[in-house]
């Protein structure tokens, strides 16, 4: 197999090129919890933004060294990094990054995907189970095996979590409720290149 015995994708640039890109991805994914960009980027940079998060965990003069080293605008991103995210991720044992493929961006079909901090203000997957709960309830059926798990999954290590999701869930049914009406608007994909006329 081709490409077997790579460690890590080289993204088809230089080694400093690929460490800037990755500094900048994964100070993004800090200071806005998610992200949009192509798939083998998520991934790499998934890599990446787990092993701050461990940093931070610790809490010590070395690993805010070496925080700060990786880090771009790191007097900004420190106190989020050893506070907010350390104190939410004390329970975890791993795992603080989700990557969810997404439709292509751009034009060249690349791949694209979500990355995301879990457990937090846009955690993707809670906002989709809450809306599975509202649709499930709008029909009346009763919540079955699958969204019970995901249920179990997405409350585990969220403080408030019953909450948190009962406020979701209201959210979505009155949306329902008030686009009911409403006819689907038609999705149209944007244009992410310039057209390219033909000069003669």
């Amino acid at each position: 197999m081709a490409g077997g015995l790579v460690k890590y994708r080289r993204l088809s640039r230089s080694s400093a090129h690929r460490r800037a890109l990755l500094r900048n991805l994964v100070t993004s994914l800090i200071e806005h919890e998610s992200i949009q960009t192509s798939w083998h980027k998520a991934k790499e940079a998934q890599r990446m933004a787990e092993k701050m998060i461990t940093l931070g965990k610790k809490n010590t003069e070395a690993s805010k060294r070496q925080a700060t080293k990786f880090l771009f605008r790191a007097p900004e991103m420190l106190p989020k990094l050893f506070g907010a995210l350390a104190t939410r991720y004390a329970a975890r044992q791993g795992g603080y990054t989700r990557v969810l493929r997404i439709e292509p961006l751009k034009e060249d079909q690349a791949p694209s995907a979500i990355l995301e901090l879990v457990d937090g203000p846009k955690d993707m997957r809670f906002a989709l189970t809450a809306k599975t709960i509202a649709g499930l309830r709008q029909k009346g059926h009763e919540v079955n095996d699958m969204t019970a798990a995901n249920i179990a999954k997405v409350t585990r290590f969220r403080e408030n979590a019953d909450e948190e999701l009962e406020e979701m869930v209201g959210r979505f049914e009155r949306l329902a409720e008030e686009n009911q009406d409403e006819e689907v608007e038609e999705v149209r994909k944007r244009r992410v290149y310039p057209a390219n006329f033909r000069s003669r």
